[in-house]
């Protein structure tokens, strides 16, 4: 009796389950093919972004083969395209080859940096550093509103390049003469919790050497 009822129970089972995969036969079908265009398409959009990477890398590759082998037109156009690609890695990579290489003009530099800032999508700490890179660059042309401007976000921030932008303010308000809004950051590095010790170090010689009065 049991073994009867217990395979009445199977067949019950089954018929259940068999009536299921009918009656949602389109619905099954529909959701398996979305789930397949979905591992597709993810699977497509990162060979995809790999191959461009690579094309990417082999535009910069070839600017530095131009610039050593003297042609500085070919890599500045190359390097100014690689940036625009606004790729992670390689396009603060050519920025930071131009800058040291000094191809292109303060003004078409400062327009690559909106491009890294802006349109570029970055980690925080590597858009900080890009931003403080921009005001190094700018520090000897820039008064005090458009070095703290740009500075501003790190600033603000509890980046490890605060310290950094910190340092280079004071030097700044220190080389016009305005020693007290310079000791004044100076201070804020002392007391900043995750600065670089390397700066800690200056700024508390500067203090003591220039600043003490």
């Amino acid at each position: 009796m049991d073994e009867e009822i217990s395979i009445i129970d199977k067949k019950t089972r089954d018929e259940k389950i068999k009536d299921f995969f009918v009656n949602n036969r389109k619905k099954i079908i529909t959701s398996f093919i979305v789930i397949i265009i979905i591992f597709l398409g993810f699977f497509g959009f990162k060979i995809f972004k790999d191959t461009k990477r690579e094309q990417i890398s082999e535009v910069y590759n070839k600017a530095v083969i131009y610039h050593s082998n003297g042609d500085l037109d070919g890599a500045r156009d190359l390097l100014s395209t690689v940036v625009k690609k606004k790729d992670s890695t390689y396009s603060p990579l050519a920025l930071y080859f131009i800058i040291d290489n000094n191809l292109k003009e303060r003004q078409q530099v400062n327009n690559l940096f909106e491009v890294l800032i802006n349109k570029t999508s970055l980690e925080d700490e590597i858009k900080n550093l890009i931003i403080y890179k921009k005001a190094l660059y700018n520090a000897d042309f820039f008064n005090e509103n458009e070095l703290l401007g740009t500075l501003k976000p790190v600033l603000n921030s509890d980046s490890v390049w605060k310290s950094h932008a910190l340092y280079l303010v004071a030097e700044y308000f220190y080389s016009k003469n305005e020693k007290q809004k310079s000791k004044e950051f100076f201070n804020q590095i002392i007391n900043t919790s995750n600065a670089n010790q390397d700066i800690v170090k200056e700024a508390q010689k500067r203090l003591n050497r220039d600043l003490s009065e």
